[in-house]
């Protein structure tokens, strides 16, 4: 059994070892990793902001200016505003296109505006979809290509700086990732809003320049060269900044310091405009729904303060769960089974308590997710083949011995994990033979079923007496038994104990004999010898029919002594004397000659116990 299960472990682990693997090259189950991060980069935000100035057309620059898009005449003056003297933004970033010609006065008028300030960023569009798939190819040593660049007009582009506002978005669609730059078919670099916003905000980008996320890490198409993941520290709500509406910073309603050497995006929160519309408005690890001119605020923190994020190296990720997949085959079978659930909670606590201290403390993230599936299934799959071989084999030893040594004995067999095969050992034990004498005359008196109640009786009271000393009743042989000591667990002083037993069961049979003879008017009695030495025991028969048992010369030699005893007496060896004698009182039966024997074999009867006070009896060896 031992040896089938374990043939069968080695198989489901190596099977558990190969799906897990295709599940790690698939990214089956990156959407959970995605989870992971999420929570990690939610628990990390620091909820600051620095010197960023979100302005944003809201609801109440719509109800006072109207529907957007606005005549353009109006940005001039905003402009004027944010730029008063002694106190300009750092940069001034729209989120907002201007692709399209309006009124020609009012373009001329916001480009007017646009030439009086070298702060002002103005957006371009990459397109980077396929025509068929919609899906953008990238690759980690190049740039994104663009096919082309959605410019605002001629008129206004010339005057201002500009920048790419296209964003990354994962299949589980949270933008999680960012370009820092794009290329056009001409080979020309655009920088992202935010990289051109901290660049003229004085931020050291260089470190970015070379930077690029693993290739896969969200989605495997995006990976491209500049491509970081965004680090994410707050919401409109945790701005060291208050948002401002546009329309009171063209009322001049704001105080013109609280602009000062900051970065302002302007872009939008209205929900006609973001919510309906879904252009300006994206889940994120954060939040479910932010305007995304709050994910180019993000992003100019991060450039700002010079983070990043990183991820661990895959080949750390690969050793570290192949090392929890072999402990978890390991544990299963070296603990006890509440002990080792205790550990496996233990060990995927840990790894994700882990991996969430390891992301707020340096911002590296862990893929645990596969090591979690690993751990997870070997351990499932380990202990259940532990439990049901347990299983089986308690149900072995409860069918071969439950009914025939002691439960304290059951429970050592199973709790030490005894392997019980067909096959023996050689051990020194204690053998007890019993006859019933008087039988014949009873079995003529008696009928079948009267018979049969009669033996029980004899046997019940036999079997619980052997029991209540450790005893393993061997079998029953018609009218005789068979009783082992010392098998299959070791049991200390087991030749006293074989004695004890002896003795005990001659005075259950004088109550016994006393209800036979008032009721059928036989005699019976019991004739008992006991040997100890050297047997073989184990289970002994075939594949067919197995019986646990002993066999050996000095099995035959205590058949022997219970043979030549007489009806009421317990004969012992020599060998059985020398280890009892101090316990029981003996009359020495002199040398007898057993058959098959060439030598003659001195025999002891048990008279009845020692004497409990005598000093020739060990201090609490009770009998």
């Amino acid at each position: 059994m031992r040896e089938r299960i374990k043939r069968i472990a080695i198989a489901l682990n190596a099977v558990i070892l190969v799906a897990v693997f295709f599940v790690y090259r698939e990214k089956w189950l990156q959407s959970i990793d995605n989870l992971l991060f999420d929570y990690g980069m939610k628990q990390a935000a620091e909820h600051r902001s620095d010197n960023i100035v979100v302005v944003t057309i809201d609801d109440e620059s719509l109800q006072e200016l109207g529907r957007f898009p606005w005549d353009r005449a109006v940005y001039a003056p905003f402009l004027d505003m944010l730029n008063q003297p002694g106190y300009e933004p750092k940069a001034i970033a729209f989120d907002v296109m201007f692709n399209e010609p309006s009124n020609p006065d009012s373009d001329a008028a916001f480009a007017e505006a646009l030439s009086q300030y070298d702060n002002v960023i103005l957006p371009v569009a990459g397109v980077t979809e396929g025509d068929f798939d919609n899906r953008t190819e990238a690759s980690p040593d190049e740039y994104l290509k663009a096919f082309k660049l959605d410019r605002p007009i001629p008129e206004l582009a010339e005057h201002a700086e500009l920048a790419n506002i296209n964003r990354v978005v994962s299949p589980d669609s949270v933008i999680r990732q960012t370009w820092l730059k794009i290329q056009d078919q001409e080979g020309n670099i655009v920088p992202s809003l935010a990289y051109k916003a901290a660049q003229m905000a004085g931020a050291d980008l260089s470190k970015y320049d070379g930077m690029t996320d693993p290739r896969g890490r969200f989605d495997d198409k995006v990976a491209a060269k500049n491509t970081i993941t965004i680090d994410y520290q707050f919401t409109a709500l945790d701005m060291e900044k208050t948002p401002v509406s546009f329309v009171r910073v063209l009322n001049g309603e704001i105080d013109p310091e609280y602009f000062k050497d900051a970065v302002v995006l302007v872009g939008f929160t209205a929900a006609g405009l973001s919510d309906d519309t879904g252009q300006d408005n994206g889940a994120t690890p954060i939040q479910k729904h932010m305007s995304l001119v709050y994910v180019h605020a993000n992003i100019v923190h991060q450039l700002l303060n010079g983070s990043s994020v990183s991820y661990a190296d895959e080949w750390v990720v690969v050793l570290g769960g192949l090392l929890l997949f072999a402990l978890f085959i390991v544990l299963p079978w070296r603990l006890k089974n509440v002990y080792s659930i205790l550990a496996f909670l233990a060990v995927v606590c840990g790894i994700l308590y882990g991996q969430l201290q390891l992301y707020e403390s340096s911002k590296i993230h862990v893929n645990v997710v596969n090591a979690l599936l690993a751990v997870t299934l070997a351990y499932l799959v380990n202990v259940s083949l532990k439990s049901y071989l347990e299983s089986s084999q308690k149900s072995f030893v409860t069918r071969q011995f439950g009914r025939y040594i002691s439960p304290d004995l059951v429970k050592q067999i199973i709790s030490k994990d005894i392997d019980i095969e067909l096959g023996g050992n050689s051990k020194h034990i204690t053998v007890l033979f019993l006859d019933i004498r008087g039988f014949t005359p009873l079995s003529e008196k008696l009928s079948p079923p009267e018979l049969v109640d009669t033996l029980n009786t004899m046997f019940n009271m036999i079997t619980q007496t052997t029991l209540n000393n450790r005893g393993t009743i061997d079998k029953f042989i018609g009218d005789a038994a068979m009783i082992l000591f010392n098998a299959p667990l070791d049991v200390e002083e087991h030749e006293r104990l074989a004695v004890k037993t002896a003795y005990e069961i001659q005075q259950g049979m004088n109550v016994i004999r006393e209800q036979i003879r008032e009721k059928y008017g036989c005699e019976v009695n019991v004739g008992i010898g006991i040997n100890s030495g050297n047997v073989v025991v184990g289970n002994i028969g075939s594949y067919l029919r197995v019986d646990y048992t002993a066999i050996g010369d000095n099995v035959n030699i205590a058949a022997r002594i219970e043979s030549s005893t007489k009806p009421g007496q317990i004969m012992v060896s020599e060998a059985v004397y020398e280890k009892t004698k101090e316990y029981f009182v003996y009359e020495d039966a002199g040398e007898k000659m057993f058959k098959g024997k060439s030598q003659a074999i001195r025999v002891y009867e048990v008279i009845k116990p020692a004497e409990a006070g005598a000093s020739r009896v060990p201090a609490g060896k009770a009998i």
